[in-house]
C-alpha cells in the first residue's frame, strides 16, 4: 500500500483546517473546537469536511505536517509533495531540497518572499489564492468608515418626531415652501468619503484590498511602509508612497494594516498622534497592539482624533466598563471583519480541491 502524500503547511489559525479535512490522524480536540468556531455559519462542520474531502480525490488520506517556523519547514521539505505557506520565505535552496515537491500553494497572493523563477525552473506549480477573508476585512473597514462619516449609528431609527425630540429636544421642521427637506432630524457633522484622503499603513494584501475600494469612492490614497510596492501596482491603485509623518498630517482616515510583530507594537503612539491632522479618524481592523491604548484615549479626549472605529481590542471580550465605550465618536465591533465563516471555508475548499487537481495533473 503506497504511503499517504505528505503535505507541509505553515501553521496559522486558519490553515489548521487542512489536516481536519485530509489527515485522519488530526486532533479530535481541534476538530471539536473548529466545529464550535464555525457553528455560527456552518452548523454541520463534519459534513463540510466530508464534502470537501469528496471533491479532492486522491488527496485523502494525507499526512499533514503543520510547521511553526521556517527552520522546521526546511527540516520537512524532503518528504512533501505539496507545500502551503502564508508568510514563510521559499528560496531556491528550499526548492532544491524539496525533491518530491509538485505544488507550492501561497495562502494569499503576495509572492515577495517566494523565488518564482526557481519554481518555474524546477517545474513546481505555484498557486495563489485571493483570500475572501481579506476582501471581507476591507469591506468591514469601509463599513466602519461609513458609520463614522455618515453617523449611521446616531441616525438609525431617528425618523419620528418622538425619537428626534427624545434625542435632541424639540423637533423643528424646515420651511418646505422654500427649502428641500433633507436631514429633517438636523444632525450635523456628517462627512463624505469622496475627495477625502485615506492613509494606509502597510500595503499588504488587506491594505491592497482597502486601496482598491478607496479608489471606488474617489478617495486620495496615501500609503506608508518600509518598501514601495511595484510602480505598476501604484499606478493601478493610484496610491502614493509617503513618509509616515506626511501620511499622518494629510490623511482624513488613518488605517493601520500591519502584521502582529514585536516591531509593530505601539506603532502609533503619542508622538504619532501629535502629527495627526486634526479631526482625522482611525480605523483599525488589523490588531489592537499596533495602536498604543493610552495614546489613543488621550487623542480622543483632546479632540485630536475626530473618531475611531475598532474591530480589534486590547481585551476580548471587552470589559463592560472600558473607557473606549464611553466616547460617542468611537465604534467598536466584536472582531467581525473576517466574517462570515464561509469566507474561510470557501477559501479552503478552493485550496484543497486545487491541490488535488494540481497533484493529479
Amino acid at each position: 500500500m503506497p504511503s499517504p502524500p505528505v503535505i507541509l503547511v505553515e501553521d496559522d489559525p486558519f490553515t489548521r483546517l487542512i489536516p481536519l479535512v485530509l489527515d485522519p490522524g488530526a486532533s479530535e480536540e481541534r476538530r471539536t473546537a473548529f466545529a464550535d468556531f464555525m457553528s455560527t455559519d456552518e452548523p454541520d462542520f463534519a459534513g463540510w469536511c466530508a464534502r470537501v474531502r469528496s471533491r479532492a480525490p486522491g488527496l485523502y488520506p494525507a499526512e499533514v505536517r503543520m510547521v511553526t517556523s521556517e527552520s522546521e519547514m526546511r527540516e520537512n521539505l524532503r518528504d512533501c509533495v505539496a507545500l502551503v505557506v502564508e508568510s514563510f520565505s521559499v528560496t531556491r535552496d528550499d526548492l532544491a531540497a524539496a525533491v518530491k515537491l509538485k505544488v507550492l500553494q501561497k495562502f494569499g497572493t503576495g509572492l515577495r518572499y517566494i523565488d518564482t523563477l526557481a519554481c518555474a525552473q524546477k517545474g513546481v506549480r505555484l498557486v495563489t489564492l485571493r483570500r475572501r477573508a481579506n476582501i471581507s476585512c476591507a469591506e468591514h473597514a469601509f463599513g466602519l468608515m461609513l458609520m463614522l462619516a455618515r453617523k449611521l449609528d446616531t441616525l438609525e431609527g431617528l425618523v419620528t418626531v418622538e425619537r428626534i425630540e427624545a434625542a435632541q429636544g424639540a423637533y423643528r421642521p424646515y420651511n418646505r415652501w422654500h427649502t428641500p427637506g433633507g436631514n429633517y432630524a438636523r444632525v450635523g457633522g456628517t462627512r463624505a468619503l469622496n475627495g477625502a484622503t485615506i492613509g494606509i499603513i502597510g500595503m499588504g494584501e488587506i491594505g491592497h484590498e482597502i486601496a482598491v475600494r478607496a479608489r471606488a469612492f474617489d478617495m486620495n490614497v496615501l500609503y506608508h511602509q518600509r518598501t514601495r510596492i511595484p510602480e505598476v501596482e501604484e499606478r493601478q491603485l493610484q496610491a502614493r508612497h509617503v513618509p509616515l509623518a506626511t501620511l499622518l498630517a494629510k490623511s482624513d482616515w488613518i488605517v493601520p494594516q500591519l502584521p502582529t510583530l514585536p516591531s509593530t507594537r505601539d506603532f502609533l503612539g503619542r508622538a504619532e498622534f501629535a502629527q495627526v491632522r486634526p479631526g482625522a479618524c482611525l480605523i483599525n481592523v488589523s490588531n489592537a497592539a499596533v495602536v498604543n491604548r493610552d495614546a489613543l484615549i488621550d487623542a480622543l479626549r483632546a479632540g485630536t482624533l475626530g473618531g475611531a472605529a475598532l474591530d480589534v481590542h486590547y481585551q476580548e471580550p471587552v470589559a463592560d466598563g472600558d473607557e473606549l465605550l464611553s466616547f460617542e465618536n468611537v465604534i467598536m465591533t466584536p472582531r467581525m471583519a473576517g466574517s462570515p465563516r464561509f469566507n474561510g471555508l470557501n477559501d479552503f475548499e478552493q485550496l484543497i480541491t486545487g491541490l488535488a487537481r494540481e497533484l493529479a495533473s
